[in-house]
């Protein structure tokens, strides 16, 4: 055979192999992807995505509403905070109590068929009260429009609580349950969570403040409430489905535990019944008798209208005696700070000559910066560990931070110690002469200078406002790093029965820290003081990471410094994370 035939053929021959091979790459590839699209992973994304995108635009939209109802004015909307925070304070362990004691998916289901009912019902009444504002404020000298506000606020806390326990169910147990044994890959679901949640901040409020600019607070209310509702039908179904396709989360350790005790106790009254004699079996019965009598003295009415605060007690107690107490408590210190991007940062600026172009400029970076802190916290745990991430990122987080305090000191600053941060609160409590009066005992010179500048003061220099939102932008890396450290080491730690009442008491905490930060800004509202809030806030973050080192070094002791150590073996205490089949 002639060499170029014999070459021919080999070429020809070759193709269909190759072609073969390719053939087999390609569909091993989209037999991943459909496995991906399928898997309880990625339906618990989506499902995620739904409901933060919901709860994102509906937290942005029922302050803008109040606002627009109350003749532009803060106070619905500080009432409504005031509401929620003191909520979830003193309820989120009767909430989390009430997930331990629940099978997971009546848990889920009832969370968002509350949550989003509720949402509908408040965005039907005030699309009610938008519509007909005029004949409800002359109807009853006025009161049957303050009983639709006190309605609005009411509902929408009840939204709120019901949100409560679907974060708490979803992001806190079910999460865990799918991620089984591999830490791993708990720690690439928490982030990709953690990254869901940054990016529906930012558009959904986008979207329903474009439909209210170019349409109407009723159009806004309408789409809202129609969104609740078609998105409560699908996560309705995507629960069902991610419970179906892992049969582990059908199994609670509470539960189990609750069975089997009532079991053996049947099995025992069974081998005594047929072991012992008539006179022992007469003893037993009037044992059995006391034993009714307690239970029914249990299920009287006062033990019952107790059982709340019996709640309260035991889920603090538990939160205390936890192993990462510590740790806990440092990610709620956190909270208590103005260096974030929400109304009273945002307030601040504008005073600064910050227009809302360039605050939505940093916003988004802001963001951005938030999603690298997901990235860099799952990179930073493969190489260090858990443990040593959560002190990596509070380091970094407080080097950043650093730049807000220089920037109280910078050219440009407001800060002002000779006015008194107490004036406007006198003021509005006692009014001018009361304010004055305040103000002569202080310092005299304060009400000169209140005499002479009437206006405005005019902003000589950006620097200081500009170290202040670059410091609060390149802190948002070390702060959600930190705050997926957090949440992984009660992931990890906390026993499967305490699972909902410690994260119950952790959003408590978050939230009483967050009602000390607006107290604090009640009582120093004016500009002058916002450089001592600064100090006051980069404070208690320092101290939350000092708690937080405290917890790390009793966990590693001198091995917490050797940063380039690989990822530490589980202790074989800490109970192991629920298989996932």
């Amino acid at each position: 055979m002639p060499p170029h035939l014999s070459d021919f053929l080999i070429k020809t021959t070759s193709r269909p192999i190759r072609c073969r091979g390719c053939c087999l790459v390609i569909a091993c590839q989209r037999e991943r992807f459909c496995q991906f699209f399928t898997s309880a992973k990625f339906l618990i994304y989506l499902g995620h995505a739904l409901s933060t995108w919901g709860d994102r635009m509906w937290n942005f939209a029922v302050a803008v509403f109040l606002v627009e109802l109350y003749g532009n004015s803060l106070l619905l909307t500080a009432v409504y905070g005031l509401v929620v925070a003191g909520s979830v304070l003193l309820l989120g362990a009767i909430i989390g109590d009430w997930v331990d004691k629940n099978a997971r998916l009546k848990v889920a289901q009832t969370s968002l068929v509350v949550q989003n009912s509720a949402v509908i019902l408040c965005g039907v009444l005030l699309m009610v009260v938008f519509q007909f504002k005029e004949q409800l404020s002359t109807m009853y000298s006025g009161w049957l429009l303050t009983t639709c506000y006190i309605m609005v606020i009411t509902i929408a806390n009840i939204a709120n609580l019901a949100s409560t326990a679907m974060s708490i169910t979803i992001q806190r147990d079910w999460v865990v349950v799918v991620a089984g044994d591999d830490r791993s890959k708990l720690a690439d679901m928490n982030a990709t969570v953690r990254i869901i949640d940054q990016l529906t901040n930012i558009l959904a409020p986008m979207l329903v403040g474009q439909i209210m600019a170019f349409g109407s607070h009723f159009m806004g209310c309408g789409f809202i409430s129609g969104w609740n509702l078609f998105s409560m039908c699908l996560e309705y179904f995507l629960l069902w489905k991610v419970y179906q396709k892992t049969p582990a989360l059908a199994i609670k350790a509470g539960q189990k535990d609750s069975d089997n005790q009532e079991l053996k106790h049947l099995n025992v009254q069974k081998e005594i019944g047929n072991t012992e004699g008539p006179a022992e079996g007469s003893q037993l019965m009037n044992k059995t008798a006391k034993e009714k009598k307690i239970i029914e003295k249990k299920a009287s009415c006062c033990y019952q209208m107790t059982e709340p605060l019996r709640t309260f007690k035991e889920g603090w107690v538990a939160y205390y005696n936890q192993s990462i107490f510590f740790a806990g408590m440092s990610l709620a210190f956190l909270y208590m700070t103005v260096l974030g991007f929400d109304c009273i940062t945002t307030g601040y600026a504008y005073t600064q000559g910050l227009n809302g172009s360039v605050l939505s400029l940093l916003m988004g970076a802001s963001a951005i910066s938030g999603i690298c802190g997901t990235v860099a916290f799952t990179w930073i745990r493969k190489k260090c560990g858990l443990i040593r991430t959560g002190f990596i990122s509070g380091v970094a987080q407080l080097s950043c931070l650093l730049l807000c305090v220089a920037s109280v000191f910078a050219p440009g600053s407001p800060f002002d110690l000779s006015v008194s941060p107490f004036e406007d609160v006198v003021k509005h409590l006692f009014g001018e002469g009361a304010s004055r009066l305040e103000s002569d005992i202080i310092d005299s010179t304060i009400q000169i200078n209140s005499t002479m500048s009437a206006e405005a003061p005019q902003i000589e220099s950006y620097l200081s406002v500009s170290l202040l939102f670059a410091g609060v932008i390149a802190a948002r890396v070390g702060l959600w790093s930190f705050d997926l450290t957090v949440t992984q080491l009660i992931q990890e730690n906390v026993i499967e029965s305490e699972r909902g009442i410690i994260n119950g008491v952790q959003n408590s905490m978050n939230y009483l820290l967050d009602l000390l930060h607006f107290i604090m800004v009640i009582l120093a509202p004016n500009q002058e003081a916002f450089g001592l809030l600064v100090i006051i806030s980069v404070s208690f973050v320092a101290m939350g990471h000092m708690m937080y080192f405290r917890f790390a070094y009793k966990s590693l002791r001198s091995r917490l410094f050797l940063f380039c150590s690989p990822e530490q073996k589980p202790d074989p205490n800490i109970p192991s994370l629920p298989n996932s089949v």
